[in-house]
């Protein structure tokens, strides 16, 4: 028809297939994927991701990859076209890639404040600050680390707690503001200037990740990152809660359910070999996950190891004061002799001096949402010419969200066009930008104090269950309504040749099985829960597990304090953030 006839198309292949990696291979895979990892015991993880990823990931992948090539349109398009009734799969698509794009743009945003810092030399995350008496350091920085003050305090300027609300930080509302308007420019023509920023946006990480490899492999402590990650602790797998959070990650990571992988696929030529495209994207995505990762952990190792090691320098010193002991005779090798000595000799004097709890596992278990931001930056002060590190690192981080970007938008604005609900005097330019508008005022809640908690809602909530229930849906829309022998037709005319029999079987009855046991899980494991958040201590310097205790009420009280209204009412029972 006149819509397929005048519908843009890709260049070439490379670009399409640069695209859709650069879409699938984002954030997640140096933020998302190794924070699972760490939280649910390193080696662990993997054997749930690499399931999940066979029996769920690459038979949805294949079949949106080759449903948007066939109908040729986006993703409401798409099941509006298979029946009327199925509409609202296309609107749940867009409304979670536009909630997605909210926070993952707000990460570009941290990642930005980063990269200008980068250019300082020394590094402002590589030594703590003075007081304001200039009489010694910043508490909290000597209590934690530089790296870990400048994260908490100096970028996020971080809440004790989520009801909590802070001021808007002017600094993040600037680079929020600089995000998006990198994202309006590289999107303003389409697919047109996608697809040519992608031969950067999506290889340019290989080669800093390359660098980092190397590089991390040469720091002391980086074998007992890489054992923990590559050592499966099997009592993890008994928890339902790691296999929910990696059917999950796989439509986080592959980018599935969000509509973006339709839409780009609906500017192919039908006559398309999709089955290839999808092994190709979802075997990269997941290699790159498993290859960010070692550098990600050997440089945990090696910042674990230094933390301990500063704990029981600490404690030693402190021994060494009150018990009059030579300044050379307890060292880190005969630590755990003296203090097993002192605490026979003389127990209440030793339990008066407050000795810091000095254990490697739980720095090797230190997590958080900012652990690619905190590891890294840890590393780059330890290289020689850490400023050009630091901006490469950077830099790259900044192309992977880049990318990603590119098809949470993609998935938001191709089904709004395609079904002409923006009108025809608008163009595409206009629209586009009053998107980008809308999305950084949403935005705005993230660069509170208390944003990275909501930022953390969000990542829990917006990017896990939604998509389970979305993909469920899609997958027994097309076997079951559209009809999997009429799909196999499809796919033979635009590939040549039927799906195989592992097509057949994971598309019949695994997937739709599999997603749907994960989602009754997930109720379960709901029902007997109560949602918690993991609130930053100054006192203490780390995290503490906390309750959510909002309410749209105290939101409203607030809102009239600050001159700016929020709404959110958390379910009950729902699962922790990840």
């Amino acid at each position: 028809n006149e819509q397929i006839t005048e519908r843009p198309k890709w260049d070439n292949k490379v670009q399409y297939l640069l695209t859709c990696i650069g879409f699938a291979v984002g954030l997640g895979n140096v933020w998302r994927f190794p924070y699972l990892c760490q939280i649910y015991g390193g080696g662990a993880f993997l054997i749930p991701y690499l399931i999940a990823l066979v029996l769920e990931g690459l038979p949805l992948l294949h079949m949106e990859l080759a449903i948007g090539q066939r109908l040729r349109t986006g993703s409401v398009g798409v099941w509006n076209s298979i029946s009327p009734y199925l509409g609202g799969l296309g609107v749940a698509s867009l409304v979670v890639s536009f909630l997605v794009g909210l926070f993952y743009n707000m990460i570009l945003a941290w990642i930005l404040w980063y990269f200008f810092h980068s250019f300082q030399s020394p590094l402002p995350w590589s030594d703590c600050p003075l007081n304001l008496n200039h009489t010694g350091y910043v508490t909290e920085c000597e209590k934690s680390s530089p790296v870990t003050y400048f994260w908490y305090r100096e970028t996020l300027n971080i809440t004790p707690n989520i009801e909590t609300g802070g001021s808007l930080q002017w600094w993040l509302v600037l680079c929020l503001a600089s995000a998006w308007c990198l994202v309006y420019v590289c999107f303003i023509r389409g697919i047109e200037t996608i697809g040519k920023a992608t031969y950067v946006t999506a290889t340019f990480p290989y080669l800093v990740l390359t660098i980092f490899l190397v590089r991390a492999l040469t720091l002391s402590g980086a074998t007992d990152g890489l054992i923990y990650l590559f050592t499966p602790n099997w009592e993890t797998l008994k928890n339902p809660e790691v296999w929910l959070d990696a059917a999950t990650q796989i439509f986080f990571s592959l980018s599935l359910a969000f509509g973006g992988l339709i839409a780009f696929s609906s500017y192919n030529p039908q006559k398309n070999n999709c089955e290839q495209d999808a092994l190709i994207v979802g075997c990269v995505n997941s290699f790159t996950s498993i290859y960010a990762s070692i550098p990600i952990f050997a440089i945990l190792g090696f910042k674990a190891n230094e933390n301990y090691n500063n704990c029981r320098n600490w404690n030693i010193q402190t021994l060494t004061n009150t018990f009059n002991i030579g300044d050379e005779n307890i060292t880190l090798e005969n630590y755990d002799d003296w203090l097993n000595y002192l605490n026979a000799t003389d127990p209440l004097e030793v339990k008066s001096l407050g000795l810091k709890t000095c254990d490697l596992q739980t720095f090797l278990d230190d997590s958080g949402t900012g652990l690619a931001f905190i590891v890294f930056t840890e590393a780059v002060i330890k290289m020689p010419g850490s400023q050009v590190w630091a901006v490469l690192f950077f830099v790259m981080l900044f192309s992977l969200g880049l990318s990603s970007m590119f098809g949470n938008l993609e998935g938001v604005l191709t089904p709004l066009l395609d079904l002409h609900l923006v009108p025809s005097w608008i163009p595409k330019e206009i629209f586009t930008g009053l998107m980008c508008l809308t999305s950084f005022t949403v935005a705005l809640i993230f660069t509170m104090g208390s944003g990275n908690y909501w930022l953390e809602i969000f990542n829990s909530y917006v990017g896990s269950v939604p998509l389970l229930i979305i993909a469920f849906f899609e997958i027994i829309s097309v076997v079951y309504i559209y009809g999997i022998n009429r799909f196999n037709d499809d796919i033979e005319w635009m590939t040549g040749r039927r799906p195989n029999i592992y097509w057949q079987v994971t598309w019949r009855f695994i997937s739709p099985l599999m997603l749907f046991v994960v989602f009754v899980a997930y109720v379960v494991i709901s029902a007997e829960k109560q949602p918690t958040y993991n609130a930053w201590n100054p006192d203490y310097v780390r995290k503490i597990p906390q309750l959510y205790n909002i309410t749209g009420q105290n939101l409203l009280n607030h809102s009239k304090n600050k001159k700016y209204f929020l709404l959110y009412h958390p379910p009950t029972g729902v699962l922790p953030p990840c």
